[in-house]
């Protein structure tokens, strides 16, 4: 279904299309929620959080090129709040390889799911290590895939600025992973 119909129809108070629009993003909002708690139960807890400030605000989205971002910058702002609230900044912890995989490629040899599961917990410590201003940006560029642009205005920071803090991350991000694959 088309996301236009959808928003659009969600706006009218069609509940199939907010089911079908919460179905669309709800990994994708969970993802975020848990790579700024880093735990799996408040992750799921603010994701309902963030679905309820979505539906609250529906009518606040200029329209389906904007509504990514839209909901990313609601999702973010929704945890730092939590975190706020917490009191904390986010901290690593070592977290069940199933709590961060997808579902296994069967496709795959066992010695090449090893090797890609290494892989894996390698970067996923790698990111724990890094600054909290860094890993925000591997995890809205890289990870969530949006655009500079987008993300100059979602952090409301100029589009020179987010160029080089993206550089810096993955600069960083690149030596925690030799540094930790060295070890």
């Amino acid at each position: 279904m088309d996301l236009t119909l959808i928003l659009d129809r969600c706006k009218e108070g069609d509940p199939l299309a907010w089911e079908a629009l919460v179905r669309k993003y709800q990994s994708r909002v969970y993802g975020i929620a848990y790579h700024y708690v880093g735990q799996v139960e408040d992750a799921r807890d603010l994701s309902q959080e963030i679905f309820v400030r979505i539906y609250q605000n529906l009518r606040d989205c200029s329209g389906e090129e904007m509504f990514l971002p839209w909901i990313i910058r609601i999702s973010r702002n929704a945890c730092i709040d939590h975190l706020r609230r917490r009191k904390a900044r986010w901290h690593g912890k070592e977290v069940a390889l199933d709590d961060i995989a997808a579902l296994p490629d069967h496709g795959r040899t066992p010695a090449d799911q090893w090797a890609a599961d290494t892989r894996k917990r390698l970067i996923h410590r790698a990111l724990k290590e890094l600054t909290d201003l860094n890993r925000e940006m591997i995890l809205l560029k890289d990870i969530q895939g949006l655009q500079l642009g987008e993300i100059s205005s979602l952090l409301r920071v100029p589009l020179g600025t987010v160029k080089s803090r993206c550089n810096r991350a993955r600069v960083e991000l690149a030596r925690k992973v030799i540094a930790l694959n060295g070890e």
